[in-house]
């Protein structure tokens, strides 16, 4: 029995014992490789609007720190609890070591609903959350960025909350700032920019071409928009579009930039001028290309025997349940997935790129971050596929079996102490 509970690290401790297995990993080594170095739950009261005092409920994980820091996104959402942020951080390892990043993972979060607070509101939840993790965190202990719920200016508070407290500024403790307050270009978009030259890697390796193929994109966040607006420069028609308010689907084309646009005024789909479609239906529609980019856990075994997609771009963390792993293993070589690890680790590399940049105050430009982006995820795309043909596993497997036994020697020649 540990604190992590919950279906999310449930998930991702199967996942690992497939991994463990695979990789032939000692029992007596396993829990270590798997449990998080440190937990940290934390209350954060704040005056709302009308007077009254309200407590949310703040967590904070940092998965190991073998290769360096802990690096990873600070999530507010209602569903937010320890075994879910501890989950997020055990898949941000695994996600950084197959990169090469020298980082761990972590992930961090408050329990709530966004858009029920205020700017004013938001803005002293964000700034309370930092001032109780400033013990624990720091440009070399761990390096926070955004995730679902909060932004570039949620990391703007959080840096001048640890700056005030530092009595100078300190740019390289978050990641995913404004550029003016010292964040990167290219860093908005760089999960959705990956997502979208993963897909094209996978296209030409099954020789389909862009003008004639089709995609399905569930969440038309920041992540969903991008990549819909990277594959239609490509030439792939998008047929399916949907967020946690509204679902569209229309074999002859959306018009997403008139949809970025209604999003941007209104901050969701609702009330978009389309036919709506049914939420359920639309991963199994009939598509080249699904990406599924909003939560954990939407294609489960049932999902997973129907889906009619021939690539399958994994843009949000853990979309898919081992269960409905075992069934495309069992639909053989029909599918060719991207795997969450993989897929959308743009974020994290040019993250990576921010920090660095913050530590030298030295900053590139669009195209050189663009570029160095690429060549990252090209190589990563190249040792997951090669890994697979050769040893005749699943992409995750390949994935995760490289990231995790990539930390598993960093801390076999580290040692154990005492």
């Amino acid at each position: 029995m540990t604190i992590f509970q919950g279906p999310v690290f449930d998930m991702a401790r199967k996942q690992f014992t497939t991994i463990a297995d695979y990789l032939e990993i000692d029992e007596s080594d396993r829990e270590r490789l798997l449990y998080p170095k440190r937990a940290v739950a934390i209350s954060c009261p704040i005056h709302l609007d009308d007077g009254r005092t309200a407590v949310f409920q703040g967590y904070r994980v940092q998965h190991h720190l073998t290769l360096g820091p802990t690096k990873g996104g600070t999530r507010f959402a209602k569903s937010v609890d320890m075994g879910e942020v501890a989950a997020l951080a055990v898949w941000m390892s695994w996600k950084c070591a197959l990169a090469g990043l020298p980082y761990g993972g972590a992930k961090g979060g408050i329990t709530v609903d966004p858009s029920a607070l205020s700017l004013r509101e938001m803005e002293a939840l964000s700034r309370r959350y930092m001032q109780e993790l400033i013990p624990f965190v720091g440009p070399h202990v761990d390096v926070m960025a955004p995730d679902m719920g909060t932004n570039e200016q949620v990391m703007a508070w959080f840096m001048d909350t640890y700056s005030m407290y530092q009595g100078r500024t300190v740019s390289e403790i978050v990641t995913g700032k404004p550029v003016q307050s010292g964040g990167t270009e290219g860093r908005r978009e760089a999960t959705g920019l990956g997502v979208a030259h993963l897909t094209a890697r996978a296209m030409s390796e099954l020789a389909i071409d862009p003008s004639r193929a089709t995609a399905i994109i569930q969440g038309f966040g920041n992540v969903g928009s991008v990549t819909a607006f990277e594959l239609l420069r490509r030439g792939v028609k998008i047929i399916g579009v949907s967020d946690h308010t509204s679902c569209f689907f229309d074999r002859n084309g959306l018009n997403v930039e008139a949809m970025v646009n209604h999003v941007g005024r209104h901050g969701s789909l609702r009330g978009f001028e389309a036919d709506e479609f049914d939420p359920v239906d639309l991963l199994i529609q009939p598509c080249d290309i699904l990406i599924p980019a909003t939560m954990e856990r939407v294609i489960d075994a049932d999902v997973a025997r129907g889906l009619k997609c021939r690539i399958l771009a994994e843009g949000a963390n853990g979309p898919t349940t081992p269960e409905a792993d075992a069934v495309l293993e069992d639909r053989g070589k029909d599918i060719f997935v991207i795997p969450d690890i993989l897929c959308n680790a743009g974020g994290v590399i040019v993250s990576y790129f921010e920090w660095v940049q913050d530590l030298q105050q030295f900053f590139w430009g669009y195209d050189e971050v663009v570029s160095r982006l690429n060549q990252i995820l090209d190589k990563s795309f190249h040792d997951v596929v090669e890994r697979a043909k050769r040893d005749g596993i699943s992409h995750r497997t390949a994935a995760m079996g490289i990231g995790v036994n990539r930390v598993r020697l960093a801390k076999k020649k580290r040692g154990l102490f005492p």
